[in-house]
């Protein structure tokens, strides 16, 4: 007898890691940690976008010979790839943009660099 659903775990890791990811972002103080916990938020969305998109008894959208069958949509597909690829880029940034502030101040503390103690 099964408590919960694998589905319902899924979505429950699925919002966790988003959770998780969140609260880093409000409460770490060190501009690295506001970062990587930005990553693990945006991991948590795009895990959870292909979570709703996947289903079962779909099949790729080729050339095929064989008639009667269900597709997949190719845009969700799409739309996660640059979500990827536009999230690696701001990442990217921002950490370009915390070397710049590594190099300036001593520390990477936010409020170090905001100039309140």
């Amino acid at each position: 007898m099964l408590l919960f659903s694998s589905t319902a775990i899924v979505k429950a890791l699925v919002l966790a890691t988003v959770t998780i990811g969140f609260s880093g972002i409000l409460w770490k103080k060190n501009l690295l940690m506001k970062i990587i916990a930005m990553d693990v938020m945006s991991t948590g969305v795009v895990a959870f976008y292909v979570f709703i998109a996947a289903r079962r008894g779909l099949i790729a959208p080729i050339l095929s010979d064989r008639s009667g069958l269900d597709y997949g949509d190719p845009v969700p597909q799409a739309v996660i790839l640059t979500a990827i690829v536009i999230g690696l880029s701001i990442q990217a940034l921002m950490l370009v943009g915390a070397i710049k502030l590594a190099k300036d101040h001593p520390t990477l503390e936010v409020s170090e660099i905001e100039g309140r103690e």
